[in-house]
């Protein structure tokens, strides 16, 4: 059956009059994004105009935490650090995935399938710990 077009009668007049409103709601969406850079540009523009411009030695210094810049900008950072940092977001994300698991497995139907996927889950896990343990990425020394 051949859908109908703008010229065929009442059917084609309503799909007119739907889309007729589509386009408007997306202009909200338009000048609400052009008056947010607008207001972000403005106040930007003002703080450049009102604040005091005084350039002197001092303030031109590269400054982190309050300790004054001795020496090259090059520093030896230790990869273990980093290798924490990325155990604790494997684990973060270990218990993202937990949290919801816990509060369907007790819906019904959900049962041994949710149980077995938890377990395979948790042991993709546990052989990533195992291997971090054993290439001795774990000891503090």
């Amino acid at each position: 059956m051949p859908q109908p077009t703008a010229g065929d009668g009442p059917a084609g007049a309503a799909t007119t009059v739907l889309a007729a409103g589509y386009f408007p709601s997306y202009s909200v969406v338009g000048v609400l994004a052009v008056l947010g850079v607008l207001f972000v540009a403005v106040a930007f523009g003002a703080g450049r105009l009102l604040r005091p411009v005084v350039p002197t030695p001092e303030k031109l210094l590269t400054y982190e935490c309050g300790v004054d810049p001795v020496g090259e900008g090059w520093a030896h950072t230790q990869v273990r650090y980093y290798v924490y940092a990325f155990l604790y977001v494997v684990f973060a994300v270990d218990s993202i995935f937990l949290f919801p698991w816990a509060t369907v497995f007790a819906d019904p139907g959900y049962g041994a399938t949710m149980l077995v996927e938890m377990f395979v889950f948790l042991g993709f896990l546990t052989v990533g710990l195992l291997y971090a343990y054993k290439k001795g990425v774990l000891s503090w020394a």
